[in-house]
């Protein structure tokens, strides 16, 4: 049993000794360093320094190592004294400080405001120091700075060891241990050295376990057998600081989990790593061992709950060493570049020398940067040595921004100049310059003082920004801690006595893969490659479903789909299948054909397994988020009963459901349960005494299929057939894709009709990252969508005005907002969509298609966001006006927030958003019509050419010679009238005038290599026609230039008509001319047409579509062959341009045009359209003809010789077809 203790933290700086405090400088004695004691009122107050800048300084000397986990400030009593902003340093040994760090990256805490108030901080992860350090920033203006503190926390006690490179530690498990499926380590570790064993773990199988650290990360290497297999986990960055680290690693069955620091990773092992049987532990090297040996100290090395060092003070006879019980350190004091006005100014020590040398250790992010620079004497000239796209210039270094400690070597002497990376394992320039390299002036490092009337030095470089040590000039080591108290040089905006880098890419902020870089300033994601975007990579650049892609205008294929948006589920290609109303998401396997079962003589069943092409995840959440699943099943046998046997047991069965699945004993078409097949409901099984076909076991083939739809038992993963070895008998079997439709998210709504009304869910959780997305419609010009507060952060989006979203929150550095402004009002009842997003980076919003706004969050400020109240969608915790109107598929982070349920029990609010057309009617193309649904919308292609969900599919045919289609309008009327006159050629007049067209609609495509042809005859009762034809005479045309069009393409023609304005478009064609030609239309028609038709509409009838997909409800007439094709598919993509013909009154008019006073098409109309092609033009005929003169207003009765229908009569009366009262197409 473990008891966790909470152990109070007590003052830890009260009691000291006026000998434990430090500073950089006092004002006067009374204001010394040992007065810094919080609530004292000795000598002056407080500590004050001599001089206020933000070099100044306050040490404490605990005593020990000590765990600490606040600190408190005061100013100086009774004064004007006190800073308001301060640095926070920890150190075991009074150098190499390490910055305390908020967040990871928030240096700075925020001080006092007067001099007696007591401003506590508590750490948010509890520091193991010896020594404090406070570093004031900023201070009263009106004074001068002024400190008392005190820091609280509790004893720490631990147990060290030494290790020097030849030193190790041997723990030797014996008795050997039997096989745990749990086991333990953990320990601390500090060093200088970036790479070096720090543990290795074997046993007598070949099984080990190593840590090892590798340029400054810790890699946990396990392998097997000395074979490949093995398992590599990196984690950790910039170990090499010389501060502690801790390293645990858990082992639990076939998951193993690495922690170094704050940063930890769960990595699952195959069952060949799930029992170690370890027989010895080394820690640091080994004689003979191959790997670096480990340079540094350890502490606290514990294995399975045993302290290794208590075992080997205690000289227990399983641990062997030579090691030290202590933790010696070398001295590197180090000075950090903070940024571009950081430089280091020293004075040459050998002035008499002829030549120079200068060396120095460096660390940097950044690609470029100044390293050092010093003139010549006399001003002769200068020298720069400075890093350039990573590689030092002078040298063949390379890769010198990858965070490491790298060294470099400038000597110059005996006409040679000689630069040196990286020292033996590195790389050397030389040259040999005409003059003396050397200065008798100051080296300026890592910049230039701001000075603009300084001289000396000159930067046309980049600043440095990183961390050097280890300087000497001459080859004299530079005293760094001399420099810091100003006895040596100068500088300015440094940090000395540590370095301050950091590794903003471990852990990494980047999501799904996204590859870290970083500057020392700032991280990047590249984002290329994974699906995602945005600067963290946090968004999905793909849709959730199938339905999503339908609704922004696609068609049927194969699309990647990422069911959970941002969340871990990878995205995933999927096809499509668009070409019904409802949107089917289809996951193929590896065996969807129907396949013969082959028996096995050792084998009394067939088992078979399926692979999915999706991922388990995704699986499980396509099936949670659609509507509706189903996978079809079918067996199909002879002498192979299928499920029950004479004994009731069952034979067959399949596996579905999540994860590894359930037994199931119904077939496709029955309840699960039931052990029945779908004939069995049906009532229509072979044999009544069974409820399957195949269990009837008939001689004959027959067979069982159907769907399986209860979602809860999908997919399907694997099949058993059990009656497959008697003889004669067979079987085969099928198994089809998973099909799913209906995104549940997608239609997901709720109406806010009043300004007070909202609905509440849990608080949001997205501390690093978060995304918001969701469509809204309203008539409101403003209104709040969504917030969440916490104690001081909040989160909010609002329709801040009539054209206006704005995008706020606070994580702690001040509100910071994001809005977008769209060129129209929003509040036009019209659906509109926000996108929204908020990670350690940047924030972001995007409104419609309009381009996202950015803006950057500050550097080095808060990250996390901490909210804890409940998330108000469509009001507001905080302010009186909400949102009215409708928000529909709101997202957070990749989850859908059901609005619907949640608003079956809300006042005020109601469950779904009709209207849907206003906002996606467009997506019905080629005159279909947008059908309002509950929850979605359709598209009616009834009064269109086309079909398909948005009527764009179009309705194609090969015709041959023989082929005709015929179509006759107003079939009822003109029988009735047939029966009710005593002539057949007579109507009155009055009958048509209700009905007489004055405009027209044409438009078709045609494929075909034959000519010539009639393309298009229209007649009507009063013996006028409309006629396109392919001839290459003159006519009284509408004439395109294009001199062949029976070339096997396909094109499209569309004609319209108002009155006497007449248009035509033609693909390929450019312009027009008119001529007179009266062709022979009969004998053009007798040929018949060869070829493709596609798309044939008139007005609103479209008689090819009602041939082939509604013949029986149609008044069509078909003859000959007809068969529908995909030969008109390519219209859509056509690459040449159209052309558009337009002949408009008061211009040079058609001879013989229709006047306006008149009708094209008038009376009880026949029509008749004939399709035939010519490859040398396409002409558009407009004739109109009367026996009585154009005053006349009523309509004479037409005799059949005088009939201009006439030349086709004797087809059309041999096909059976409609009289010539009747309007009909002939196809």
């Amino acid at each position: 049993t473990i008891k966790m203790m909470k152990v109070k933290a007590n003052p830890l700086v009260s009691n000291l000794p006026p000998s434990s405090f430090r500073s950089s400088s006092q004002l006067s004695g009374s204001h010394g360093p040992g007065f810094a004691k919080l609530n004292r009122r000795e000598g002056a107050g407080g500590w004050s320094p001599l001089s206020s800048d933000r070099y100044q300084w306050l040490e404490v000397d605990l005593g020990g190592r000590t765990r600490i986990t606040a600190v408190a400030t005061q100013g100086r009593y009774g004064s004007s004294d006190w800073q308001t902003a301060y640095l926070l340093m920890f150190s075991d040994a009074g150098h190499n400080w390490k910055q305390y760090r908020q967040e990871g990256s928030i240096g700075a805490f925020a001080g006092n405001s007067n001099a007696d108030s007591v401003v506590q901080h508590k750490l948010q992860h509890q520091v193991i120091a010896r020594y404090v350090r406070l570093i004031p920033l900023n201070w009263n203006p009106n004074g001068r700075i002024g400190l008392r503190l005190e820091t609280y926390g509790c004893p720490y006690n631990s147990d060290v060891l030494s290790f020097n490179g030849q030193s190790s530690l041997i723990y030797r498990l014996t008795p050997r241990p039997r096989q745990m499926s749990s086991e333990s380590i953990s320990l601390k570790f500090k060093t200088l050295k970036n790479s070096g064993i720090l543990l290795h773990a074997e046993g007598q199988n070949g099984h080990s376990l190593t840590l090892e650290l590798e340029k400054g990360k810790l890699q946990l290497l396990i392998r097997k057998e000395e074979r490949l297999l093995r398992y590599l986990v990196t984690l950790g960055s910039l170990l090499d600081d010389q501060h502690w680290h801790h390293v645990a690693v858990e082992h639990h069955s076939n998951h193993l989990k690495l922690t170094v620091d704050k940063s930890t990773e769960w990595v699952h092992i195959s069952p060949t790593f799930a029992h170690w049987d370890h027989d010895q532990m080394i820690l640091g090297a080994q004689q003979g061992f191959s790997y670096t040996s480990f340079y540094g100290c350890l502490e606290n090395p514990v294995y399975n709950g045993l302290n290794l060092v208590d075992l080997a003070k205690q000289k227990d006879q399983r641990v062997t060493g030579n090691v030290t019980f202590s933790c010696s350190e070398p001295v590197f004091v180090a000075t950090t570049f903070t940024g571009p006005q950081s430089f280091l100014r020293l004075p040459r020590i050998d002035q008499s020398s002829l030549g120079i040398s200068v060396g120095l250790q460096f660390r940097t992010w950044n690609k470029a940067g100044l390293l050092l620079t010093f003139e010549l004497p006399n001003r002769e000239g200068r020298v720069w040595l400075y890093l350039s796209k990573t590689y030092m210039c002078g040298s063949s270094g390379s890769a010198l921004n990858d965070g490491q400690w790298h060294s470099v070597d400038l000597i110059s002497g005996g006409g040679r100049l000689t630069i040196t990376v990286d020292g033996d394992e590195g790389a050397s320039a030389h040259a040999s310059p005409s003059f003396l390299i050397t200065t008798g002036g100051h080296i300026f490092f890592g910049g230039c003082p701001a000075e603009e009337n300084s001289q000396e030095c000159l930067n046309p470089f980049k600043a440095f920004q990183g961390c050097m040590r280890l300087l000497t000039v001459d080859n004299r080591p530079v005293d760094l801690i001399k420099v810091q108290q100003r006895l040596i040089g100068n500088y300015s905006h440094l940090q000395i006595d540590m370095c301050g880098i950091i590794d903003r890419c471990s852990p990494s902020h980047c999501e799904h893969g996204g590859s870290c870089s970083q500057s020392w300033s700032t991280f990047h994601c590249n984002c290329s490659g994974t699906g995602y975007s945005g600067a963290t990579c946090h968004s999905s650049i793909y849709e959730q479903s199938c339905e999503a892609y339908k609704h922004k205008g696609n068609i049927s294929g194969y699309y990647y789909i990422d069911v959970d948006s941002s969340g871990p589920i990878k995205p995933q290609l999927l096809y499509c299948n668009m070409t019904e109303d409802n949107t089917w998401m289809v996951i193929h396997h590896n065996n969807t054909d129907l396949t013969r079962v082959q028996p096995s003589p050792e084998v009394n069943t067939h088992v078979v397994h399926f692979e999915y092409a999706s991922d388990e995840e995704q699986l499980a959440a396509i099936i949670s988020l659609s509507e509706h699943c189903e996978q079809e099943i079918a067996y199909h046998c002879r002498k192979s009963r299928l499920l029950t046997s004479p004994e009731g047991s069952p034979l067959s069965w399949w596996v579905g459901g999540p994860g590894v699945g359930q037994m199931h004993t119904h077939w496709g078409g029955a309840p699960p349960g039931s052990q029945q097949c779908a004939c069995s409901l049906q009532n229509n099984c072979v044999d009544s005494r069974y409820h399957c076909n195949c269990d009837a076991d008939s001689n004959e083939w027959t067979n069982d299929s159907g769907l399986l739809t209860h979602k809860e038992t999908l997919p399907v993963r694997s099949l058993v057939l059990g009656d497959i070895q008697r003889p004669g008998s067979e079987s085969t079997y099928k198994v089809g894709p998973l099909r799913c439709h209906g995104d549940k998210n997608v239609w997901n709504a709720a109406f806010f009709d009043k300004e007070t009304s909202y609905l509440h869910f849990p608080t949001l959780h997205g501390e690093l990252s978060a995304d918001i997305s969701f469509l809204f419609k309203t008539t409101s010009s403003s209104g709040v969508f969504l917030e969440n507060l916490g104690i001081k952060d909040f989160i909010r989006i609002e329709l801040n005005s009539s054209n206006e979203v704005l995008f706020s929150f606070d994580v702690g550095n001040g509100p910071l907002e994001v809005s977008v402004k769209a060129g129209s009002p929003l509040n036009d009842n019209r659906w509109h969509r926000i996108q929204a997003e908020r990670n350690v980076k940047e924030a972001s919003l995007r409104l419609d298609e309009l381009p996202a706004v950015t803006q950057e969050a500050p550097a080095d400020g808060h990250i996390h966001l901490q909210l804890n109240s409940q998330l108000f969608i469509g009001g507001t915790a905080s302010r009186q006006k909400g949102f009215r109107g409708c928000i529909r598929s709101l997202q957070l982070n990749g989850v859908t927030l059901d609005l619907e349920e949640r608003a079956k029990i809300t006042p005020g609010v109601q469950a779904g958003c009709p209207g849907h057309c206003s906002s996606y009617g467009s997506l019905c193309q080629n005159q279909g019509r947008c059908v309002e649904r509950p929850t979605s919308f359709s598209c009616d292609c009834s009064s269109s050419a086309y079909t398909g969900p948005f009527c764009n599919k179009e309705v194609s045919a090969s015709f041959k010679s023989e082929t005709s289609v015929t179509y006759a309008f107003k079939e009822q009327m003109v029988n009735e009238l047939n029966r009710s006159s005593s002539s057949s050629s007579s109507f009155p007049s009055s009958i048509y005038s209700d009905i007489t067209l004055k405009a027209e609609n044409v438009s078709l495509s045609f494929r075909t290599s034959q000519s010539p042809a009639l393309l298009l005859y229209v007649s009507s009762y009063h013996r006028e026609y409309f006629a396109v034809l392919l001839s290459n005479k003159d006519a009284e045309i509408l004439r395109s230039k294009v001199k062949n069009l029976a070339d096997r393409q396909l094109h499209v023609i569309t004609i319209s008509r108002l009155a006497d304005v007449v248009s035509m478009q033609v693909t390929h064609t450019s312009s027009v001319s008119g001529k007179r030609l009266d062709p022979d239309l009969a004998q053009i028609a007798s040929l018949g047409f060869t070829g493709c038709l596609s798309a044939v509409f008139f007005n609103s009838i479209s008689p090819l579509k009602a041939a082939l997909l509604h013949p029986k409800t149609s008044p069509v007439t078909v003859t000959g062959p007809l068969i529908q094709s995909i030969c008109g598919f390519t219209s859509a993509n056509l690459s040449h341009a159209t052309e558009t013909t337009h002949h408009l009154s008061g211009k040079r008019p058609l001879v013989n045009a229709i006047r306006s006073d008149s009708a094209l098409i008038g009376g009880v109309i026949a029509v008749v359209i004939f399709v035939t092609v010519s490859s040398l033009a396409i002409m558009a005929r407009f004739l109109y003809r009367r026996k009585c003169t154009c005053q006349r207003q009523e309509v004479k009765t037409v005799k059949p010789e005088d009939n201009p229908e006439l030349p086709f009569r004797s087809r059309i009366t041999s096909q059976n077809g409609p009289t010539e009262n009747q309007k009909e197409y002939f196809i």
